[in-house]
């Protein structure tokens, strides 16, 4: 009998620890911040693994890339490149080039993957729907109008601008300038948070992008086999005509403009007079100009608040989700284009500067980093590698010599790249990047939103961290050639240009 009271108190002891560690665990993951994420999954659970294992990847011989594909509209166009290509393939990655003239307006859409876009030239509008955030842009009660419009956020855009747009989540672009709004962008399709395949699926919400429909994508094995082309259009028109007016409290016949079947003009429309958005006036006078300097303020506010992860409260007095301190409110956007903001700067050779999920947290999401780069005429990048990424560079402007060598010593790659072109460049494999006479300037888009980079030579790199023994004997050199290989080069990243440079000069 008293064994088994004591086997009982045993077992109910074991119990209350086990409830116990249970609590604490829980109250750990709430101090923590890893409440429930939004989009799918928390920003702590990282996805580790971005390249797929494809038998067909063929690295040893790489090759710049220029898109395959142009998509007209009418107030603008699409370029995509060849998702079907190894690089882009076994990158995990897909790249698209959105050309959008004035007063244009890229219709509403939402992506399968993650994007990054950056900002080549122009500037605009962005608006970008969270699901269950609040309209906190709302015309003056003043107002005549008998209803006050209210919406969610809307950024202005402009050149150098880094935009990160989750999976899943709606966003539309306006070029309010006076000339081309051109954008870049990567999408990752190796990221788990697409589960359909591996190519950029747009769902559009407005118009008729028939053609941009027909010319993305490599197979459409998901889409009906019987629809006519003359059915296709945007993500309302498969539906029913009675159940859509039902949806809406409206009548068919404004159903039928919603399907868009008969609109042709495109994925990018022309507004007809300049777009009446709410929106900041940032880009007009003095005034303008302080409401810019008070919103760059509050980013780097919000930078300091985000610092701990992107889902966490972080306001000690705030509601019990903190939806609205913290998501509705998450940095989007990022200049990186500032001479200022560089961490890597040489004024005889350029400039590079980083983006990644420490600077902006909505980056552990998307799985992406980034870099700006600008080299001047001859000047050279040291001899390096990601380590834990794969690099896809897009040339902005000028050109440079790059090679890239593989595991095996081959040369994978050797040659020119020009504005317009892509370079995928696959992880550990080591490249070096020389600028011509008219300089090089470059954004590099990574699959890791902390990738890390590895220099080879120069200062604080593999070499200089080298015993000088161990380089006289691994090259089988002299004491004085082990000293002149490891401290020749004293700049950190970004070289002048070299002796032979010189000579040519």
């Amino acid at each position: 009998m008293a064994s088994s009271s004591s086997s009982l108190l045993l077992s109910l002891g074991l119990l209350a620890i086990l409830v116990g560690l249970q609590g604490c665990s829980a109250h750990f993951g709430q101090a923590s911040g890893q409440g429930p994420w939004p989009f799918g999954r928390q920003p702590q659970q990282r996805q580790r693994h971005q390249l797929r294992f494809r038998s067909e990847c063929r690295l040893d011989r790489l090759d710049t890339l220029e898109p395959s594909r142009r998509v007209e509209a009418e107030a603008g166009f699409t370029e995509l490149w060849d998702e079907e290509d190894d690089q882009f393939a076994c990158a995990g990655a897909a790249a698209v080039r959105h050309v959008i003239r004035r007063n244009g307006l890229f219709l509403p859409a939402f992506s399968n993957a993650p994007e990054l876009l950056y900002v080549v030239q122009g500037s605009g509008l962005q608006g970008v729907v969270i699901p269950g955030c609040p309209e906190t842009y709302q015309e003056d009660e003043s107002s005549q109008s008998q209803f006050q419009d209210r919406h969610q956020k809307v950024r202005y855009i402009r050149q150098g601008d880094l935009l990160a747009l989750p999976t899943g989540v709606t966003y539309w672009i306006y070029n309010r300038g006076q000339s081309d709004l051109v954008l870049v962008s990567v999408l990752n399709t190796a990221n788990e948070e697409n589960q359909l395949d591996e190519n950029i699926r747009k769902f559009f919400l407005a118009g008729n992008p028939q053609q941009y429909q027909q010319q993305g994508g490599r197979s459409r094995r998901w889409e009906g086999q019987g629809q006519s082309q003359s059915r296709r259009g945007n993500i309302f028109s498969g539906f029913n005509d009675d159940i859509l007016s039902d949806s809406f409290n409206v009548e068919n016949e404004l159903v039928q403009r919603l399907k868009g079947q008969r609109d042709q003009r495109g994925h990018i429309v022309e507004v007809r007079d300049e777009l009446q958005v709410l929106s900041p006036r940032y880009d007009r006078g003095e005034e303008g100009k302080r409401e810019w300097e008070c919103e760059r303020e509050r980013e780097r506010q919000g930078r300091r608040q985000q610092g701990r992860g992107i889902f966490n409260n972080t306001s000690e007095d705030a509601g019990a989700n903190g939806l609205e301190e913290t998501l509705c409110t998450l940095r989007l956007r990022e200049n990186i284009d500032n001479p200022e903001r560089a961490d890597i700067y040489n004024p005889r050779g350029g400039r590079i500067t980083t983006l990644n999920s420490f600077s902006l947290p909505i980056l552990s999401h998307l799985q992406l980093s980034a870099e700006r780069g600008v080299l001047y005429r001859n000047a050279i990048v040291a001899p390096h590698y990601y380590m834990n990424s794969h690099g896809l560079i897009y040339t902005i402007r000028g050109s440079a010599r790059v090679q890239v060598v593989g595991d095996s010593g081959q040369t994978a790659f050797d040659g020119k790249v020009r504005e317009g072109q892509f370079l995928v460049i696959p992880q550990n494999f080591v490249a070096i990047q020389r600028a011509s006479e008219e300089g090089f300037e470059w954004i590099g888009f990574r699959t890791n939103d902390v990738a890390m980079v590895n220099r080879l030579a120069g200062r604080l790199s593999v070499l200089q961290s080298l015993p000088e023994e161990v380089i006289e004997n691994a090259y089988d050199i002299s004491r004085e050639e082990s000293r002149r290989l490891k401290y020749g080069r004293e700049e950190l990243a970004v070289f002048s240009p070299g002796s032979s440079s010189r000579g040519r000069e």
